[in-house]
């Protein structure tokens, strides 16, 4: 079915929807990596965006229940140059076109995904629409410059749990938030005890901290600093999520009366909210990183780790206080920050994805630093 992707700077592709009629709207973002579909599509972290994978070839190995980062697909639109209909993997349970259409998410071939990458790499991540039904191109970059930014947006609150709930073994067990105690906690001993704030979490992260030896209970992104207390946990985690980290001055706030009360240890978003926390100021990237090879340098020893990444926004350097705040790790394409530890608190954050999914596995160690951080600070 014929297609239209038009920009919100007038520029305009012709293609195929994959997944029937229908039309949506959102930033349009590139993801570098050559496998892991199914978790980008359902990473919370691209709420709100239309995601064109770089990888010619999308659809190959089908889709299964067991790949996915969150219970659903968050993805606005998938973008990619040639859909593949017919999976080749013992583990497929079901095409990546009737995935998308049984979410009603629309799926997109047939354009130049090379050269629409090009220009998000010239002109920047930026508005779009796509439709199946308004074909014109001047109607429908018009109507795309009317759709909201990224920014000024709190995109975490959409995507986040809306009751807490203990993560083992691949189930989650939901309480209530009236239940929210120190006497929740089911393993009492050596076993870390970590309440992790969803600000749109990813599976994968929970299990990294399973599989670390923790105790995980999520709670929502606006669960305050007092309900934390009272569950006196063993460390913070501050997650990854979408979009812009300024409109979340809800976090912002928890955070800030939570430095210093126990370890802390954010991630992708997650440090934003504590750069912000902490007095920076965080700033939108032109396109982001959105991908499976970032080189990123550990400044204190050298080393360059190849990670997972998806994010729009970065934090300042120039805004933290060198007195206060390390720069621990800085991303070797463009310099941003991607990662600080506090000076004199327990407090240390990434900005890349060291759980990965997809991607490499170089930063998994993260998890077990931050176990052995919560074990010298409790």
């Amino acid at each position: 079915m014929k297609a239209l992707l038009a920009l919100e700077d007038g520029k305009t592709f012709d293609c195929m929807s994959f997944t029937g009629a229908g039309e949506t709207s959102g930033e349009v973002v590139f993801n570098t990596s050559m496998s892991g579909y199914q978790e980008v599509l359902t990473d919370p972290s691209y709420r709100g965006q239309m995601v064109v994978m770089t990888y010619p070839l999308i659809g190959n190995y089908g889709v299964n229940p067991d790949d996915v980062e969150s219970d659903r697909i968050h993805v606005a639109a998938f973008i990619v140059r040639e859909y593949q209909d017919t999976p080749s993997n013992h583990r497929s349970t079901q095409t990546l076109r009737d995935y998308l259409r049984a979410q009603n998410i629309l799926g997109i071939e047939g354009l130049d995904t090379r050269a629409l990458t090009r220009h998000i790499r010239t002109a920047g991540a930026m508005r779009a629409m796509i439709s199946t039904r308004d074909l014109d191109p001047i109607s429908l970059s018009a109507r795309a410059r009317l759709t909201p930014k990224m920014e000024g947006q709190d995109h975490a609150s959409s995507v986040t749990c809306d009751r807490p709930y203990f993560w083992a073994s691949e189930q989650r067990r939901f309480i209530e938030n009236s239940a929210l105690s120190s006497s929740v906690w089911r393993y009492r001993g050596t076993r870390p005890k970590v309440a992790a704030f969803d600000f749109g979490v990813k599976y994968n992260i929970l299990r990294c901290l399973e599989n670390a030896g923790c105790e995980i209970l999520v709670v929502p992104a606006e669960t305050p600093a007092e309900t934390i207390k009272a569950l006196n946990p063993d460390g913070v985690f501050l997650s990854n999520g979408p979009g812009d980290p300024e409109p979340l001055g809800y976090a912002v706030s928890t955070i800030r009366s939570l430095l210093g009360y126990k370890p802390m240890f954010g991630i992708c978003l997650g440090i934003q909210l504590l750069g912000l926390a902490l007095g920076g100021r965080t700033y939108k990237l032109k396109f982001g990183h959105h991908g499976a090879n970032q080189p990123v340098q550990d400044l204190a020893t050298g080393k360059v780790a190849v990670t997972s990444q998806n994010h729009g926004f970065a934090v300042d350097v120039n805004s933290l206080d060198p007195d206060q705040v390390e720069v621990t790790h800085i991303n070797l394409n463009d310099r941003t920050v991607e990662g600080f530890r506090h000076r004199a608190l327990p407090v240390f954050a990434v900005q890349y994805h060291p759980e990965a999914a997809p991607g490499p596995h170089d930063a998994n160690y993260l998890f077990a630093d931050f176990v052995t951080l919560m074990k010298e600070n409790n």
